[in-house]
């Protein structure tokens, strides 16, 4: 059920709800909204040992105000606090008021020194959109949230604003979630560039697909490889939003891997699990452009999206086979469950000949990013510092956790192949790092990152505004990327 949030200049004492919801800072400390609170309220907080740390929440009953009750939300860290602070506010909000229908908040009245409201709109609303997502369709006794309204009182035009952009945003990385956490069964490689055609048609954009022999005319030969070994066969959709008067275009590139068996080289069951998740990457990009023309972005967007899975059968290619690519590189394919980078290769030969600006891409590559840099931060690889600055900077202020990797020229002897230009793997260290460099073969002279989202793709917990399962990381990114974009200088 979507909650519609809106701005009201109701008095918070007069407004009929049946939460009201006010902040308190770290330490008890005053927040928006404490004034509205009932004498008795300090006392209860204390029994329940409330402090205002950052997402905690108690209920108090109301007194002289027309809500049926008051949610007291903890902002934690006064000194700390900003927009993404009230993102985390309104997760937690969400979560306590699953059980209520109208919920009205003084949460972003007087905001402190330094913060803006339109940013501090869009970081809540999107804080509580992702907060109450679920995933129910294959839940037969699903408890649905029956939260349908949330009104900001007291908000000016920019806070409107910043609501609606919010929460355009945050329903486009519940849209990645929902592709994410769909079986594999029901999302083939043609399923998913289906699905892709209507949310072209519904955001305008334009939308290719192409499959058979246009992919061999095409010479996309790793995403052809890779999806040799399924009855499902592979697809790659090429998918481009152009405003009018655009003078930059950007590259959005990624990895569609529906599942991930590992091919010949069989993961074991325990790795095979979560393995419907490693499209995370094309549905980032899919679902960031769908959000493009309603945020009114400037910037030519043209999306990349290789859609393969990745089986086990007499069809598979083979340890040693060899891939030739369209800027005619060689790759000896050593491990078949190194299959992302093959068909990223593709996609990234595409872009530079396209002749973007810059370009990125996003893709659960690496376990070995994941043990560098736990299951919550991406690891950030490029070939040009400038851009990589201008993604760091963009994700920074969306609020997604992303860590500079190096890409050391040393290292790229690991990936010389004794009968072509290079093999698919490196050596046993730094897997991320050569799987980077293996990918910056194909990218020409164009500025390009890489985003290695294997860890961060998926949330084990509900936590923050994450909720267990798909997480729709690198959407919000990839939409201030957008919204920010500014080409980068070519040495």
């Amino acid at each position: 059920m979507a909650v519609k949030l809106s701005s009201s200049a109701t008095a918070p004492e007069r407004v009929r709800a049946d939460l009201l919801a006010v902040g308190q800072f770290a330490g008890r400390k005053a927040g928006p909204g404490n004034a509205l609170l009932a004498k008795g309220a300090t006392a209860l907080l204390d029994a329940v040992g409330f402090n205002g740390d950052l997402g905690e929440t108690a209920i108090v009953p109301a007194d002289g105000v027309a809500a049926k009750s008051i949610v007291v939300i903890g902002l934690g860290d006064k000194a700390k606090f900003d927009a993404d602070s009230l993102r985390r506010a309104g997760a937690a909000l969400a979560r306590r008021a699953r059980r209520s229908k109208s919920v009205a908040t003084t949460l972003l009245d007087g905001l402190p020194r330094g913060v803006d409201p339109g940013d501090a709109a869009q970081a809540f609303a999107e804080g509580v959109i992702l907060g109450g997502y679920q995933y129910l369709k294959f839940k037969s006794d699903a408890k649905r949230s029956t939260l349908t309204s949330i009104a900001v009182l007291g908000g000016s035009a920019k806070i409107t604003s910043g609501l609606n952009e919010g929460a355009t945003i945050a329903a486009a990385v519940c849209a990645a979630r929902d592709l994410v956490n769909e079986p594999a069964l029901g999302q083939s490689p043609a399923a998913f560039a289906a699905e892709v055609q209507r949310v072209a048609r519904r955001s305008g954009l334009k939308a290719t697909v192409y499959s058979g022999q246009q992919l061999e005319r095409l010479r996309l030969n790793g995403t052809i490889m890779v999806g040799m070994g399924s009855t499902r066969s592979p697809r790659f959709v090429k998918l481009e939003y152009a405003p009018r008067g655009a003078r930059t275009t950007v590259g959005f590139v990624g990895k569609g891997v529906v599942f991930d068996s590992g091919g010949l080289s069989l993961k074991p069951s325990s790795g095979m699990e979560q393995m419907k998740t490693d499209m995370a990457g094309a549905a980032a990009v899919l679902s960031a452009m769908s959000t493009l023309g309603a945020l009114g972005v400037r910037t030519r967007v043209v999306g990349y999206l290789p859609l393969v899975e990745n089986m086990p059968s007499g069809s598979a290619y083979r340890l040693g086979d060899v891939i030739t690519y369209r800027n005619d590189k060689t790759v000896e394919a050593m491990n078949t469950d190194a299959e992302g980078r093959l068909i990223l290769a593709d996609a990234l030969c595409l872009a530079a000949e396209d002749g973007v600006d810059a370009m990125i891409d996003l893709a659960t590559l690496t376990g070995a990013c994941m043990v560098a840099l736990g299951n919550q931060i991406a690891g950030l690889m490029g070939n040009h510092n400038g851009w990589i600055d201008q993604v760091r900077g963009a994700a920074d202020r969306a609020g997604e956790k992303v860590w500079p990797l190096p890409l050391p020229p040393e290292y790229r002897r690991l990936l010389d192949s004794e009968i072509a230009d290079m093999k698919n793997v490196g050596g046993q260290y730094g897997g991320a790092i050569t799987a980077g460099l293996f990918l910056q073969e194909f990218v020409g002279d164009v500025p390009w990152t890489h985003l290695d989202i294997a860890g961060p793709s998926r949330s084990d917990a509900d936590n923050g505004i994450s909720v267990k399962g798909g997480s729709g990381f690198g959407v919000r990114t990839l939409v201030e990327l957008a919204r920010s974009f500014s080409k980068p200088k070519r040495a």
